[in-house]
């Protein structure tokens, strides 16, 4: 018998994903999702499945469902969405995750965190180790987001410890795949949307920041490996810890689209980070996990989603 699943922004860029992988494994699913950046066309070929049950709700209110496992991703995860309402950006994190742990403490469910590798803010550890604390403004425009999933964190651990809630917390790195949104400001689809657009790709700074991007595929194989994993609460980084400069990344973008765009050079925002790497060996060890699919590899399928989705909606 399956697990009863209930996964929080579960039409979103990742939970999709998830949704459909818990699905390819016989369990049963609950798609929680307000849609304020998820989509219903992300789940609308999974809503005939008998296993799969959508759930309109915002994680701000408290809801009662029976289930045995949750995943709380519910939350914008781009500074261009998480900062449009910042007052509901935390309470989205710090709401949604003791609603989430209410829930998980009264029907002794196991609830899994999606956290952020900006919870280490702009580190000064490099690359970033889970023991690391971080280096985080408490107050600028990021904070709604980092902050609020640093409480979400402390949250997830104060309910394990008064409570014994069974709680996993995973600290994602920048994850890239088919379903990202085009106007999400993040660098891999404002990348491809600009070069399939044939516009300037921006750069900000002299675009020799690094991050390091995950294929969504990979990621979603390293949650439900720590939702599977007993003793083991985390935080565990999950990430692809190939390092790139924004500028590599661009020129990999036009390669692969064939446009023939040029770059152009703005400033930097506010706390941007500089460079961010996960270190991955404590996932290795535990999970057993270690991303398999290059940037290559999956910008491709990335690529072609968006050119998809660009000549529909100028079609």
């Amino acid at each position: 018998m399956g697990h009863i699943n209930l996964v929080t922004g579960g039409s979103g860029f990742i939970g999709s994903h998830l949704c459909e992988r818990l699905l390819a494994r016989g369990e049963e699913v609950l798609c929680m999702d307000n849609f304020f950046t998820g989509r219903k066309e992300n789940i609308a070929h999974l809503l005939g499945q008998p296993r799969f049950e959508l759930v309109r709700h915002d994680v701000t209110q408290p809801f009662m469902l029976e289930v045995d496992r949750i995943y709380n991703l519910a939350c914008p995860a781009s500074p261009v969405h998480y900062q449009y309402n910042p007052v509901k950006t935390i309470k989205t994190n710090v709401m949604g995750a003791l609603h989430v742990l209410g829930l998980a403490k009264r029907v002794h469910a196991r609830v899994l965190q999606a956290s952020t590798s900006e919870v280490y803010g702009d580190p000064d550890v490099h690359p970033q180790v889970e023991s690391y604390w971080g280096h985080v403004n408490p107050i600028g425009p990021r904070s709604c987001y980092d902050e609020g999933k640093r409480v979400a964190e402390a949250l997830f651990f104060d309910y394990h410890r008064q409570n014994g809630v069974d709680i996993r917390i995973i600290r994602i790195f920048n994850t890239y795949g088919p379903r990202m949104l085009v106007n999400d400001g993040r660098v891999v689809s404002n990348f491809v949307v600009q070069a399939l657009r044939g516009e300037p790709i921006t750069i900000y700074g002299d675009g020799a920041q690094t991050r390091s991007f995950c294929y969504v595929d990979d990621l979603v194989e390293g949650m439900i490996r720590m939702m599977d994993c007993d003793d083991f609460t985390g935080p565990v980084n999950i990430g692809n810890p190939g390092e790139f400069t924004m500028l590599e990344l661009a020129n990999a973008v036009i390669e692969l689209t064939g446009s023939s765009s040029k770059l152009t050079h703005h400033a930097l925002p506010e706390n941007d980070p500089t460079r961010r790497r996960p270190d991955i060996s404590l996932a290795g060890e535990k999970l057993g996990w270690s991303p398999k699919i290059s940037l290559r590899e999956g910008l491709s399928p990335t690529i072609a989603y968006f050119r998809d989705l660009l000549s529909q909606s100028s079609a």
